[in-house]
Formats: C-alpha cells, sequence, structure tokens
C-alpha cells in the first residue's frame, strides 16, 4: 500500500517541525506550507490524503481556507488545529465540512493517530465508490492488489496530474487509464490514445504534432496530431518505452512549454493536455541503457499505478470468465454460457502469459465453440489442455529448492546463500504484503516478524 500523504498548513515554523518529525517517523509522506493561498495553488497539482491546518495565519485563515477546500474537494478530509481559546469556532467547522480538530497543546501520536483515522475513513469511502462502478468500467477485480489499483484512481480524481502505468501486456492498462480519464476534471474532455509500438517510426512524429500541406509527399492537406485533437483533455501514451529517441526530446520540450510545432509549420501550437503514459518494460533499465531520457522519464514519473498480471491475482480469474463469457454472449446475441466447477479451477492454475486479454480471448472462443451451455474441461481449447498453459506449481518446495542448489552447485557456483537468501525473503514478503493489501502490520504477523523487522528488511532488499 503507497504511503500516507499529509500536508500540513501552519505559519508557526516550530508546529511544522514537530509534526513534520512526528508523520516521517511514523512512514508517511509529509508536505508543508506557511500559509493557505500556496496550498490552493499545489490543490490544482496534485492532492494528498489529509490536510492539517491551524486556524490562525496571516492572510487566508485556516477556517475560509477548510471552506474553500470542502466546496472543490469535497472528499478531502481537512483536520484543523486550535488553541483553546478558538475552540469554539472549532466546533462550528464541522458545519464547514471539518473531519476534526486537534486542540493545543497536542500529543504527536494523537496527531498521528487521528491522520491515520482519517486516511482511512477516506479511502473507505473511495473504494466503494469506484467498486460500484466497476463493471460499468470494465476493470473488474476483488484481489487485494486490485484495491489498490482502485483506491489509486480514487486518490487521482480531480486531479491533473502526470501518471505512468506499469503492467505486463494485455494487463488493461488502457481501462486504468480511461478511469483516470473519467474521475477527473478533463472528464467531459476527449481521451485520445495512442500506441507506441503499433505506428510505423517514420509516420509517428506526425501522428502526435500533425503536419501542413505539403510538409512530406503525400501530404495533401492539413492535419491535427494527437495533441491537438486531446487538447483540454487527456492523452494517453501506450508503450511511451518504444518512442524514438528524437521524438522523447520533442515530448520533453511540449510537457515543459506547453506548444509544438506541426511537422513543416511555423506558428506554434498551444495545448493544455494531461499525459498518461504505460509501459510493459522496465524504464529505469532503458535509462540505464541510454534508450530513454532520464529526464523525461522523471517527467512521467510523478505518480505510478502498477497494475499485477492475471496470475498475481487468481481470485479474480473466475469473477472476470463469468463477466467475459456474458460480454460474449450479448456481442453474439446467443445465451451467456458457464464454466463448471472443475474448468474454473483449471482456469485459475494457468498462467495466462496474455494476461486479462488472453483470459477474454479464450472466453469469446469458448463461446463460440463449446457445444454446450456449460464448459466442460473437454471444451477447453486443445493448446490449453495440452499443456501451454502451465500451472502454477503446489507441491513440495523444498525439493525445487533442493534440485536448484544441486545445479547451481554443478556449474561450480559459490557463496550460493548470498544469492538465496535474500531472493527468498523476498519472495516471502512481497506474498504477505501482496495478501495483506500491502498493510505491513498483517504481513508482520503473517511472517512472524515485528514490523520494525519487516520495514529494514524491505529496505535492505530495495523493494
Amino acid at each position: 500500500m503507497s504511503k500516507e500523504t499529509i500536508w500540513i498548513v501552519d505559519d508557526d515554523r516550530s508546529i511544522r517541525w514537530v509534526l513534520e518529525k512526528a508523520f516521517k517517523n511514523a512512514e508517511m509522506e509529509v508536505r508543508s506550507f506557511d500559509e493557505a493561498d500556496s496550498v490552493l495553488r499545489a490543490l490544482n497539482r496534485s492532492e494528498p490524503d489529509v490536510i492539517i491546518s491551524d486556524i490562525r495565519m496571516p492572510g487566508m485563515d485556516g477556517l475560509e481556507l477548510l471552506g474553500r477546500i470542502h466546496e472543490k474537494y469535497p472528499g478531502l478530509p481537512v483536520i484543523i488545529i486550535t488553541a483553546h481559546t478558538d475552540l469554539d469556532s472549532a466546533v462550528n467547522a464541522y458545519q464547514v465540512g471539518a473531519f476534526e480538530y486537534l486542540p493545543k497543546p497536542f500529543d504527536v501520536d494523537e496527531a498521528v493517530e487521528l491522520a491515520r483515522r482519517a486516511v482511512s475513513h477516506r479511502r473507505a469511502s473511495e473504494q466503494g465508490e469506484l467498486q460500484a462502478g466497476q463493471v460499468d468500467a470494465e476493470i473488474i477485480g476483488e484481489a487485494p492488489s486490485m484495491q489498490e489499483v482502485f483506491r489509486a484512481i480514487g486518490r487521482l480524481a480531480r486531479s491533473n496530474i502526470t501518471v505512468l502505468i506499469n503492467g505486463e501486456s494485455g494487463t488493461g492498462k488502457e481501462l486504468v487509464a480511461q478511469a483516470l480519464h473519467r474521475h477527473s476534471p478533463r472528464a467531459e474532455q476527449p481521451f485520445i490514445a495512442l500506441n507506441m509500438a503499433a505506428i510505423p517510426r517514420d509516420l509517428l512524429e506526425s501522428e502526435l504534432f500533425g503536419h501542413e500541406k505539403g510538409a512530406f509527399t503525400g501530404a495533401n492537406a492539413a492535419r491535427q496530431g494527437r495533441f491537438e485533437q486531446a487538447d483540454g483533455g487527456t492523452l494517453f501514451l501506450d508503450e511511451i518505452g518504444d518512442m524514438p529517441s528524437e521524438l522523447q526530446t520533442r515530448l520533453l520540450r511540449v510537457l515543459a512549454d506547453g506548444e509544438f510545432y506541426r511537422v513543416g509549420g511555423h506558428s506554434a501550437v498551444k495545448v493544455d493536455v494531461r499525459i498518461i503514459a504505460a509501459t510493459h518494460q522496465n524504464l529505469e533499465t532503458l535509462v540505464e541503457q541510454g534508450r530513454f531520457r532520464e529526464d523525461l522519464f522523471h517527467r512521467l514519473n510523478v505518480i505510478r499505478i502498477h497494475i499485477p498480471a492475471l496470475r498475481e491475482r487468481r481470485e479474480d480469474i473466475p469473477l472476470l470468465a463469468q463477466h467475459f463469457l456474458n460480454r460474449a454472449a450479448k456481442e453474439l446475441d446467443v445465451e451467456a454460457k458457464s464454466l463448471d466447477r472443475a474448468v474454473m479451477d483449471y482456469l485459475a492454475q494457468q498462467e495466462w502469459p496474455g494476461n486479462v486479454r488472453q483470459l477474454e480471448n479464450t472466453c469469446r472462443w469458448l463461446t463460440v465453440m463449446s457445444p454446450g451451455q456449460v464448459v466442460h474441461l473437454d471444451d477447453l481449447p486443445p493448446e490449453m489442455l495440452h499443456g501451454k498453459a502451465e500451472s502454477h506449481f503446489d507441491g513440495d518446495w523444498s525439493e525445487l529448492l533442493r534440485h536448484w542448489a544441486e545445479h547451481e552447485l554443478a556449474r561450480g557456483h559459490t557463496a550460493i546463500l548470498d544469492e538465496a537468501t535474500p531472493q527468498f525473503e523476498r519472495v516471502m514478503i512481497e506474498t504477505a504484503l501482496k495478501k495483506t493489501g500491502g498493510r505491513r502490520q498483517d504481513a508482520a504477523k503473517l511472517l512472524g516478524w515485528g514490523r520494525n523487522t519487516l520495514t529494514r528488511k524491505i529496505k535492505e532488499l530495495n523493494l
């Protein structure tokens, strides 16, 4: 689970320092402001989980700030810090929308606990709102890793911030991008998508930025590019890792200046576009290899959302399969088919290298090719029954480890525990965190460790 983000607004430097230290010790992200106007400007770019604000400040006071925030960001909890002399006005602030008030002098542990309660309240509300519309948005999932995706979309609602989506091919990155757009202030404006890997290299520049008449052979008329088409809305750049280096330079300039030139053009075109990028590649590795600009990577990597592979959320496979069977039946105007228990269990054990897209295609195939209304094991595509989609291992892991050790030693490798132990701990930690939806306290209990031990291991293993 991502860290809680707390913004502190107080003109008293000592109070800001005390709260910053307390929240950082509690492993929260903290940002401080000494006056209200800068907070409102910052909210145009991003949104925290909670704001903690003093009442008495020069310029706009805390209650006016609270009213402005509640009007524009009604789901954002605001905790008011008050001296006893301001207690009546703080209590009255509930009418304006305060989540809670914190009377001075306060205990820092109480402040941390109150902030955590506000975060939990907000995330539970966002999760409920988004889950109600999951099927309509066709992002379906009950696994903890998918709940994290839904919460991320909720936290980014009403935001124009740049987002980078990571995930294997077929996991549904474009669906998440569409959901981010639909829940943003740009929802009524265009959502334009462009797949970098699907456009020939020599046409990409024209696709992105458009061209003037006569700019090149065959350019018989001026044409808008995707940036102009997305003006005011969202531009989704899929497989951004495949963008040629010369276009990376142009994209960086557009992100910095908000303007560009069409191919063959001499007049700058100004645009207001939110960028959502996606890739199945490791952009950090591409940066190290010199294949992706580091400055562009940092421009895009403001907020990152990871979409889990289907094999990492097997509990969602039956739900997804039935959804795709129903949709295929509707498309073909036939009665929807269902899977018997053996098929359901078998599908849940497959590796699904093509992820959700592969499962959807399988369900479409079954709708057409399966002879009865109930799908049995023999009705599955032949390649699935002949072991081409491997099932996950569920036997004696120690035997596999023994074979690995024998193999490594036979190859002359030494110090094999230096490789095996960190990898073993990494797998155990990642699996426990996945099981608990990222909650470290609960994961530590599953592992038989204390929370501090788990935190130290996460840092050691660079997780």
